[in-house]
């Protein structure tokens, strides 16, 4: 690593430092033992997926990878937040993961810092990725890793509150149409729409295919499209579409209230599918739309599989394959079933939907998704969606107007 990245590397970790205030060296595992092996023939790989313990089918295919490789592998699971601070740090010391598996928007702050290798150092072959969710690992124009998966958001929608109030589903098509169905279901004694605006990053997430829809960018927060984004929200709220609650719900507080059976829509992703089911609702799901038609772009969630810096740049040719294994097609499909992801790529996008026709609403929403720090913003955006989502606090509160809350956001954000 040179010295410039080094001196990068070191500004991130200070900031990471100063918010987990005692955090301890990663070097070491649980045991106190060092996660990077003396002997060459051991590859490390960090995900994201504490959930899925030794026994697990995802530990199970990291082995068989390791083995198609010829080494053998040592993996550790973190909490999402906490991977990102332990990485920075690992860097730091010299002794990053082989294989590191982390969430999209945070690809461009590790780049930023010097923790990434980009594909073309790394070899890693991207070219049957869907352009779209590739731009999310993307800073300079130069590419760090491959998604493993994807999700997104649409709307779920119950299909036995909208025929109670005389909706046709296919009737909805953009913003004044959607409306206008939210107008008859609380005209039929239900509820309209349920999403999550509290005020966090959860809040810009469910704010932003929206604020897409409208045609505006995040360079400009305080944009005409930006203000008639927000005051659609405002509206819903005002006239009983939508409930308060909004204001402070995470999408899993957001998700309750629709599975109550009240709601006609709830605004939520590919990950509540299970529940969906469980619950025995009778829904659909629709691609949010935009203002005048089409399907909105919404955010993608999901992870990157990144080869991390070495000093033995020998590595990467494992790493290589470790990556190339988990990502291939088979291995998609069943890591992307397992976690409830749409794939990155088009052919085994078809082959989830030829297995399982009702994905085929949150293919077509994948395919129209946009990553957080695409349009080349990598580290700006956190500052921008903390703008952001003040903004939205603040409009829906009744603290500010849609457009002063917008304006202030767009003057914080510069």
């Amino acid at each position: 690593m040179n010295r410039s990245a080094r001196r990068r590397l070191t500004a991130a970790v200070l900031t990471v430092v100063a918010v987990t205030a005692g955090a301890t060296a990663c070097s070491s595992d649980s045991s106190g033992t060092s996660t990077k092996a003396a002997d060459g023939g051991t590859y490390t790989i960090w995900d994201p997926y504490p959930q899925f313990d030794k026994s697990s089918q995802w530990a199970k295919l990291l082995d068989t990878c390791g083995k198609s490789a010829g080494v053998k592998i040592k993996r550790t699971a973190f909490d999402t937040s906490d991977l990102t601070n332990k990485a920075l740090l690992a860097a730091q010391q010299g002794n990053s993961a082989d294989v590191l598996i982390v969430d999209n928007p945070v690809v461009s702050t590790l780049a930023e810092a010097g923790v990434l290798t980009s594909t073309d150092e790394n070899k890693i072959d991207t070219s049957k990725v869907d352009a779209n969710l590739l731009a999310a690992g993307q800073a300079g124009g130069k590419t760090y890793g491959t998604p493993i998966g994807a999700n997104t958001l649409a709307l779920y929608y119950n299909k036995k509150v909208l025929k109670a109030a005389g909706v046709d589903i296919a009737s909805v098509k953009d913003w004044d149409s959607l409306t206008a169905a939210l107008e008859k279901v609380k005209k039929s004694g239900k509820k309209g729409i349920t999403f999550s605006a509290i005020g966090t990053e959860e809040g810009s997430f469910q704010f932003l295919p929206w604020f897409w829809g409208s045609g505006a960018q995040l360079t400009d927060v305080g944009s005409s499209e930006a203000v008639s984004a927000l005051s659609l929200w405002k509206g819903w709220l005002d006239k009983g579409y939508a409930p308060n609650s909004v204001i402070n719900n995470t999408q899993t507080t957001s998700w309750q209230e629709f599975a109550s059976g009240d709601y006609a829509f709830a605004e939520n992703g590919t990950w509540q599918l299970a529940a969906a089911d469980k619950g025995g609702l009778d829904y659909g799901v629709l691609p949010i739309p935009g203002a005048a038609g089409g399907s909105a772009s919404a955010p993608t969630g999901g992870e990157f599989v990144t080869v991390p810096v070495q000093d033995d740049t020998g590595r990467y040719a494992t790493s290589q394959k470790l990556v190339s294994c988990l990502t291939s097609d088979e291995n998609l499909k069943f890591t992307d079933g397992t976690l409830s992801y749409v794939a990155p790529t088009g052919s085994v996008q078809a082959r989830q939907v030829n297995s399982n026709a009702e994905l085929k609403p949150w293919v077509d929403a994948v395919k129209a998704a946009k990553g957080r720090t695409s349009d080349d913003l990598g580290t700006k955006y956190p500052k921008i969606s903390e703008q952001l989502w003040k903004a939205v606090q603040s409009a829906l509160s009744g603290s500010a107007s849609p457009k002063d809350a917008l304006t202030a956001a767009q003057s914080a954000a510069k």
